[in-house]
């Protein structure tokens, strides 16, 4: 199997309903972290408030960078991190497609 010099990793907000309850989150599979959110294997807050749609989301290619972030993001006030949803996801639209479904 050939090494990759290229990994992708995402800082990604989950929603419940648009302004609603927040949860971030970091991953190095982004689709495979979603399904897992939407069999409530992830996180007991997740399933506990339905949290699911994906309102938000950064790519990064190195771990500590998308780790750094997601601390940022973390210690924001929760009305920051609400325009910063809403400057790229007015409407708070789940941005998550199943594999395979468009």
């Amino acid at each position: 199997m050939a090494k990759r010099y290229y990994h992708n990793y995402w800082v990604y907000i989950l929603a419940n309903k648009p302004r609603g309850t927040l949860y971030i989150g970091v991953t190095g599979g982004l689709d495979d972290r979603m399904e897992r959110h939407m069999r409530n294997e992830c996180s007991k807050f997740t399933a506990k408030y339905n949290v699911k749609q994906l309102v938000y989301f950064e790519e990064f290619q190195y771990v500590l960078d998308a780790i750094a972030r997601e601390k940022q993001l973390k210690n924001w006030h929760r009305a920051w991190k609400i325009n910063l949803i809403e400057e790229s996801n007015p409407n708070w639209d789940n941005l998550w497609k199943p594999l395979g479904r468009h």
